[in-house]
């Protein structure tokens, strides 16, 4: 774990250039540092009315944190300069390296070289702000409060100005960090995670990215943000590059970055949004209530409109949203009389409207449910043009129901608006102070309150693996092993695959024409075509199912025999319960990784496909099977027999182990279809590309 301990919550700071870093210089005043702050410049005299030192050399100690605002070229002596003084570490503010050009790659390589291991964050970034300590190494106006007590949550941002935005939330986040990391030549956001879990003030981080970096020591950070009780909330935008295409098997055009990405935060458990208000309403639940310890939603409003749309934005958030209980159903029956239909989520109706006590116990019977998330849905009106008394009694009602039965370890009290800005941000701190979540935004509230089990789900099992470093690109030429030489090597794994065996034209011939002979396969059976050019067999007529004589076998052999001169016949394996791709990719960025999904015929049509990451345990694999949207078809559906779920694991674990085996020279294989039987699972038909030894 790298050391930013001098970086992150500096002591003393310097800033180095002209406009921007005198903006820099008069954010962390206004920001209220309390240490000592040294601009340097030789031809100013001061900097928002600091003294200017004309050099490095000049400061009076080490620095622990410095702004650079240089240009990109004297940037590289600048950072060579404060590595020699002994500086804790330095942001680097110019733009005009990697993300430039090839000269500026070569320009940004100089940069580390003279950074000389002291900590660099960017180039190509705009900087650090934490709130905690009164640090602005920010060359811009920024939105956020000085937090001198108490906890808040970190954001790291590849992009600066999503950065920025983040700050100026009237949400009612607290942030105690932002880091803008640009370029991360040095400094990555793995390296930013393990050091801020470490800070006891830090409830939550944020990540916006787009990109992940080395993917194992973006894994190790996870796993220390889970032994640290940090959780992760990820907006991952973009996607990592990915090699040439392979168009051999169906697992490679299945499976997208994107994909890997969502296989990755499973895994680890980081919660992931998809747009900025949902981001920031994710963070602001999990820094009140850390992860959710289940999706079982309830809502009040004084509103059937209200409630009806709760219902339906939970529904298509992946929410649930159950009756009451027998004891809440009662209590909220007694309180609010015959002339409400008591339901989930609930319409009080405006009978109690204004009555703080009635509201009180109302809310007090929802809470008592005992679902993860409590939710009262509430519109404050416009303070320029309304009164908010009325409205002010409910909240108030809320709090007191709240308090008067704090909520269990994996649930939330949240407060909701309809729409984002109708929560005032006076009333979201009147939230936050009594422990209750303000949510901008129903719909975004629903969002957070999905994304949040994902991560209590992970952290509920045993900790995975961290995963290996990526391995340089295979040398060599990679060739496809035929359909019986991959079967055989995946069944000396633990595949189950069908009984069978390869025969020439004139073998089949023979035994076609001579009675007697005994079959090795018995009727019906199955006939291919076997080469290593036959990638799919189907479509260039290569199969024939369902053989029950052998005048029928020398037909169809003889239909195939412009395709190869060898066949494989197998027994004809029948009544699964469903048909499954297994596959395995190979990707720059995230190595190998298994795709499970509707196999067949169906593969490319219905693309129900998930990954995981490799190496991979029988529980992960279990995991992303219940995930696939046929899961239910698999467990026995509508009175059908389900599958046997341990022996189609097995399979696919089987081929995972395969896989790991054979890391150093697989570039992909293909298990398609695995049938997963009401007992056992066989694979039907396979396909492996391999780079061996000498080519």
């Amino acid at each position: 774990m790298r050391k930013l301990d001098r970086l992150l919550r500096p002591r003393s700071l310097a800033f180095v250039g002209g406009k921007a870093a005198e903006e820099a210089v008069r954010q962390s005043r206004a920001f209220g540092f309390a240490g000592p702050i040294w601009p340097i410049n030789p031809r100013r005299a001061d900097m928002a009315g600091v003294p200017c030192l004309p050099d490095v050399a000049s400061l009076p100690e080490p620095p622990d944190a410095v702004f650079m605002a240089a240009p990109a070229g004297p940037s590289v002596a600048l950072a060579g300069e404060l590595a020699t003084k002994g500086a804790g570490g330095a942001i680097c503010y110019a733009s005009g390296f990697a993300e430039a050009d090839e000269a500026g790659r070569a320009l940004q390589a100089e940069l580390l070289g003279a950074a000389a291991g002291m900590p660099l964050v960017g180039p190509n970034c705009y900087g650090m702000l934490n709130a905690f300590d009164r640090v602005a190494l920010w060359p811009d106006q920024h939105g956020c409060l000085p937090i001198p007590n108490g906890r808040g949550v970190a954001i790291i941002s590849q992009s600066g100005n999503l950065a920025l935005n983040f700050t100026m939330q009237a949400r009612g986040l607290p942030i105690g960090y932002v880091i803008s990391v640009g370029n991360c030549a040095d400094v990555t956001p793995a390296d930013l995670i393990e050091a801020l879990v470490q800070d006891p003030r830090v409830s939550a981080i944020g990540l916006h990215l787009e990109g992940l970096g080395a993917i194992d020591r973006f894994s190790e950070a996870c796993l220390a943000a889970r032994a640290a009780g940090v959780p992760l909330v990820a907006l991952k935008t973009g996607a990592s590059a990915k090699g040439a295409q392979l168009t051999l098997s169906h697992t490679s055009s299945l499976a997208g970055a994107d994909a890997l990405c969502d296989a990755l935060f499973a895994r680890y458990g980081v919660a992931r949004v998809h747009d900025a208000a949902s981001f920031i309403e994710t963070l602001k639940l999990l820094h009140v209530a850390g992860p959710l310890a289940g999706r079982r939603v309830t809502s009040a409003s004084c509103s059937g409109g209200e409630a009806s749309l709760a219902a339906d934005l939970a529904e298509r958030a992946g929410l649930t949203t159950p009756d009451f209980p027998p004891a809440s159903q009662s209590e909220l029956e007694a309180v609010l009389g015959d002339a409400v239909h008591v339901a989930n989520p609930l319409d009080y109706h405006t009978y109690i409207w204004g009555d703080g006590p009635a509201q009180a116990r109302c809310f007090a019977g929802m809470i008592g449910a005992g679902f993860e998330a409590s939710i009262l849905i509430l519109d404050f009106p416009r303070a320029d043009r309304c009164q908010a008394q009325d409205w002010q009694v409910t909240l108030d009602a809320f709090i007191a129901a709240h308090r008067a039965s704090l909520p269990a370890q994996g649930t939330v009290r949240m407060v909701a608006s309809s729409l984002s800005e109708n929560l005032p941000e006076a009333v979201a701190a009147q939230l936050l102070a009594a422990g209750i979540v303000p949510a901008a935004g129903l719909a975004e509230a629903l969002t957070a309150i999905a994304a949040a089990p994902s991560i209590g789900e992970a952290w509920a099992k045993p900790a995975p693996a961290a995963l290996p470093a990526v391995s340089e690109p295979l040398a060599g030429k990679a060739v496809v092993w035929d359909e019986v030489r991959s079967k055989a090597a995946l069944a000396a794994a633990g595949l189950p695959i069908p009984r069978g065996t390869v025969l020439t034209m004139a073998e089949i011939e023979a035994l076609c024409g001579d009675e007697t002979v005994t079959l090795p396969v018995e009727f019906p059976l199955v006939l291919k075509a076997v080469g290593s050019t036959l990638a799919h067999k189907t479509e260039l007529g290569g199969v024939a199912m369902r053989i029950t004589s052998r005048a029928q076998l020398l037909t169809e052999a003889q239909r195939m025999a412009a395709l190869s001169d060898r066949f494989l016949i197998e027994e004809m394996r029948s009544g699964a319960v469903a048909e499954l791709i297994v596959g395995v990719g190979r990707d720059p960025q995230f190595g190998l990784f298994l795709t499970l999904g509707a196999g067949g015929i169906f593969v490319e049509l219905l693309r129900q496909t998930e990954q995981v990451l490799l190496p991979a345990s029988e529980a992960q694999i279990a995991a992303a099977l219940a995930r696939l949207p046929f899961y239910q078809v698999l467990q026995g559906y509508r009175g059908k027999p389900g599958c046997d779920m341990p022996a189609l694991i097995a399979a696919i674990a089987a081929v995972a182990a395969f896989a790991t085996a054979h890391a150093d020279r697989l570039e992909e294989l293909d298990v398609n279809p695995l049938l997963a039987l009401p007992q056992g699972a066989v694979a039907v038909d396979a396909l492996v590309r391999i780079r061996e030894a000498g080519e």
